[in-house]
């Protein structure tokens, strides 16, 4: 087997994360919604925080990080050649304890891989960093992207459920996927690339205030999660300004779904970042914005982790 080292920077290839934006959605979605969860459709309207509800004391908020240090070719015994990424993927928990005011970075993990469709595969080692071999089905951009955010998000799963207490809030930057099933948990999604109400419903929730949510509703394809939209607070903008939407597990009562939902707004509204300090804010969190500082820290410096692998290579 032969390896070549693209010398092409990889920031200047394809993207593997996605950008976030206080764009709308850009096209309608096939997902089945049942909106008539919380109130009936007819009767939709902002929701204010519900009186009474609290914050927990201890919130963890788990987000990922990755990177491609790489692009590869590799060549087989046959002379055939594979196309793949050398990446670097992280993941960690920040334990917010709201009661004392304080926030510190509970637990982070790193791993490293090779990306192709070649199998089997040796690791590449270059120095101290090695890079295990990771198959995918096919070498296509996407295929290799996909297998990249896979495993990033098997590592988010891994760390999820490491510092858990009675009573704490979960929320998982980004949908829910395999934690659906951990106890009072929220993905949370800062991103709309699909419309998934109809219109009338829509202008509820654009016409949301700061604080505000929208009525439950359930929200599937193969899978299934009750879900809301909530409106950080932050100077006006686009309809879609300060939008985020929020899931959790369908296989709660109703009741229990909603009070996550009041839960959710009266403890996300406080970890709204501000434009001066987070240009994606106010949906990019201040933990969230932290984490991801810290775990891109560890991932090390690029250029020298390409250096590293064209040494290899040569």
């Amino acid at each position: 087997m032969k390896l070549h080292v693209d010398a092409w920077d990889p920031a200047y290839g394809i993207a593997f994360e996605a950008t976030d934006g206080p764009g709308g959605p850009q096209a309608q979605s096939s997902a089945q919604i049942q909106a008539d969860v919380e109130l009936p459709e007819a009767a939709w309207r902002p929701i204010d925080a519900a009186a009474g509800v609290r914050p927990p004391g201890t919130v963890l908020i788990v987000d990922g990080v990755q990177r491609v240090d790489a692009r590869v070719w590799l060549t087989d015994d046959e002379g055939t050649t594979h196309p793949g990424v050398a990446a670097s993927y992280a993941a960690g928990v920040v334990r917010c304890d709201l009661d004392r005011g304080a926030a510190q970075v509970a637990t982070t993990r790193i791993e490293r891989g090779l990306f192709t469709p070649l199998d089997p595969l040796p690791p590449i080692v270059a120095g101290s960093i090695r890079y295990p071999a990771r198959r995918v089905a096919r070498g296509e951009p996407k295929d290799l992207a996909l297998g990249v955010q896979r495993h990033m998000r098997a590592l988010e799963v891994g760390v999820s459920n490491e510092e858990r207490t009675d009573g704490d809030l979960l929320i998982v930057d980004g949908p829910l996927q395999e934690r659906a099933h951990l106890p009072r948990t929220l993905g949370y999604i800062k991103t709309h690339q699909k419309e998934y109400l109809k219109s009338e419903l829509t202008a509820v929730v654009t016409a949301l205030r700061g604080g505000q949510r929208s009525p439950v509703f359930v929200l599937g394809t193969s899978w299934h999660r009750f879900s809301w939209y909530l409106r950080l607070p932050g100077p006006a903008g686009s309809p879609w300004t300060g939008l985020v939407r929020a899931e959790c597990s369908a296989d709660l009562a109703p009741a229990d779904a909603v009070a996550l939902a009041d839960l959710s707004t009266v403890t996300l509204p406080r970890f709204a970042s501000t434009a001066y300090k987070d240009p994606r804010a106010p949906q990019n969190l201040i933990p969230i914005a932290g984490l991801e500082r810290k775990l891109r820290s560890m991932l090390g410096d690029a250029r020298l982790l390409h250096r590293a692998l064209s040494r290899v290579a040569a």
